[in-house]
């Protein structure tokens, strides 16, 4: 007996026993996004979940998983003989040593097992160039498809990727078109032959060609963020649904960690609403949306929820079993132990792509202290290499690679002061989109200002000689190291590759230089210490020094208490000192701080990325 969590499927299957108006069609979506290679199932900081995590039920998602919900779901529906669409909205890839050991191929495998009615490219499927989305391709038994992704005749992807297919389902034409984020040239590493062109030219110029093939019901599923799917719904009219991915947005009408309601509704030019969905990100939900369609075509109602895939979804025993076989030859390198944490290392890209985070400022110190007797004093790391943060206790080394799962080695090179700070200015160019590009750093500090303009948000900059941090010199020339995805100017750190001199990009592996940093430094201690911050702070307070590593590890006891997180107790008040984020004074006071939101809804939401240094905040009880 299948048991109904999804308040979408319960809806439908009334809806259809009660009988519907003749001239309405309904179309059920489910929808996933970024899964990343989380073929096995996580926990709650989006990594590989544990034996013992698993034997308390804190396990989510995974491929089996994720096969176990959609069957189910589909199954229910056709049965009751309702419509149903399986979309998945790119970056399969990328995020594992699953796909680090088998590339597309285990891909390929789960998602043929699953079954999926369409595919959008995402920007990781070009990580290791378009020659692996070919072999992609050629394995796959659905369309996988993205609009404005050109590529040239020289590319093994030419005229093998189509912008929109078009299924008859329930007697109706359904079209889903895609298009793809225009940045991914910086973001991955499409090749000098394939080209994104703007994603709004492209449907404004391909929604009339669809519409003239007597398609009036039109899915745009879409690798663009949550940000550019509302504006693209704005601007052009004839789509009727975007379902997205890319930012790795969670929406939902009823959790208060979402970012907005699921579907949000945007108003297109003719004043029609549009829905928009995402289900977040790594496996752990299932996007549900059903969708009534008038005669005309037109949406009169959305409604749905993403489904969370906790220990209630039971794996699929056949897709267990495969995991557990494809596994088995990488299972001694994920649990080699290579340190151990005092607390956890927080690499969310919530934190990690807006401001200074202890697993950023991890990565960036073993960088620096690797190379630093070659005359380098400046680390610069992108925020979005962070793929995951590390727990408390044991680290293993398939932690640290799930962490750092690209296979990058050091990059080091000659840099003038003036283009660190143009480097500075590209990291800071899109905060507000949560870009990857964020720079997280060792041997520097600096402060900033978001109100600005992009390209002038740097208001100082200080690099350290010796004991002490001095102004960075423009006209002097510095040792920067970095990894060899930035040094060849991804993340629009075309800078590095222009004016960087004397430049080496075949260092060691940066997985394999964190595991013996953190060896070495163990047990690790992760700590803030101020060497990033938004100019309201830097106004307030100067800048800790290098001794005044501020731990997130309460017990650790060595912040000064008068200036810590550590301070705050559940049930009272806290005042912002120097270096607090929401996080930390959640984990300080609930001992949790995924429960930081908990602390912004008592206190008016206040940005969690720019707290005001003395501001009293009130902290509610447990």
């Amino acid at each position: 007996m299948t048991i109904f969590r999804s308040g979408l499927l319960a809806a439908s299957l009334i809806a259809l026993s009660s009988g519907s108006a003749l001239a309405d069609y309904e179309l059920n979506i489910l929808h996933i996004n970024d899964l990343h290679s989380r073929i096995e199932a996580i926990n709650k900081y989006d990594s590989t979940c544990t034996a013992e995590e698993d034997g308390k039920n804190e396990c989510f998602g995974g491929i089996a998983r994720v096969k176990t919900a959609i069957d189910n779901a589909r199954k229910a529906l056709t049965d009751a003989k309702a419509n149903v669409l399986v979309l998945d909205a790119g970056d399969q890839f990328q995020g594992s040593l699953f796909y680090t050991t088998y590339k597309s191929q285990a891909v390929a495998e789960f998602m043929n097992g699953i079954g999926f009615d369409a595919m959008a490219v995402g920007n990781h499927e070009f990580d290791d160039g378009p020659e692996e989305l070919a072999k992609f391709l050629d394995q796959v038994k659905f369309p996988v498809i993205s609009g404005n992704t050109v590529a040239g005749a020289d590319t093994p992807i030419a005229n093998r990727i189509k912008g929109y297919v078009v299924k008859e389902i329930g007697g109706e034409k359904v079209a889903v078109v895609s298009v793809l984020a225009t940045d991914t040239g910086e973001t991955s590493s499409p090749g000098k032959g394939v080209f994104f062109e703007d994603e709004i030219t492209y449907l404004k110029s391909v929604i009339p060609t669809i519409e003239a093939e007597g398609v009036n019901k039109i899915i745009l599923l879409s690798h663009v963020g949550y940000k550019r799917d509302q504006e693209i719904a704005a601007a052009v009219d004839g789509i009727d649904v975007i379902v997205g991915g890319h930012s790795h947005t969670l929406l939902s009408s009823t959790d208060d960690k979402a970012a907005g309601p699921y579907p949000t509704l945007v108003k297109n030019p003719a004043g029609v609403e549009v829905p928009i969905v995402q289900a977040y990100a790594y496996s752990k939900y299932l996007g549900e949306l059903k969708v009534v369609f008038d005669d005309a075509g037109r949406v009169k109602a959305a409604s749905g929820a993403p489904l969370l895939l906790d220990a209630a979804v039971k794996p699929h025993t056949g897709f267990a079993a495969r995991v557990k076989e494809l596994g088995a030859p990488i299972e001694e390198l994920k649990k080699k132990e290579v340190a151990e944490t005092t607390d956890t290392i927080d690499g969310s890209r919530e934190t990690c792509r807006a401001q200074e985070c202890t697993m950023g400022n991890l990565v960036a110190d073993a960088i620096l202290d690797r190379v630093k007797a070659q005359g380098i004093s400046i680390a610069i790391q992108n925020g979005g290499g962070l793929r995951a943060s590390i727990d408390k206790g044991v680290v293993t080394m398939g932690e640290v690679l799930t962490v750092l799962p690209f296979q990058n080695s050091l990059a080091t090179f000659q840099l003038k002061g003036s283009d660190v700070i143009l480097a500075l200015e590209n990291g800071l160019s899109e905060i507000e989109d949560g870009a990857g590009r964020f720079p997280q750093v060792s041997g520097l500090k600096y402060t900033f200002d978001r109100s600005k303009p992009a390209g002038s948000r740097v208001v100082s900059a200080e690099v350290k000689e010796g004991e002490t941090f001095v102004p960075l010199d423009p006209a002097k020339t510095y040792g920067v190291v970095s990894n060899n995805y930035m040094r060849a100017g991804g993340d629009g750190y075309s800078v590095f590759a222009t004016a960087g001199q004397n430049a080496y990009d075949f260092g060691p592996n940066l997985e394999l230089v964190v595991a013996d940093y953190l060896a070495a430094h163990r047990p690790y201690k992760p700590y803030t210490d101020g060497r990033i911050a938004e100019v309201a702070a830097a106004t307030a307070a100067q800048p800790a020094s290098e001794g005044e590593k501020t731990t997130t590890d309460a017990a650790a006891g060595s912040t000064p208490a008068e200036s810590a997180s550590s301070t705050a107790a559940a049930g009272g008040k806290h005042v912002i000192a120097r270096g607090d984020t929401l996080w930390d004074i959640a984990k300080a006071a609930y001992g949790d701080g995924t429960l930081w939101r908990r602390i912004a809804d008592a206190n008016g939401n206040p940005r969690p990325r720019a707290l005001h240094i003395g501001t009293e905040l009130s902290i509610p009880g447990k």
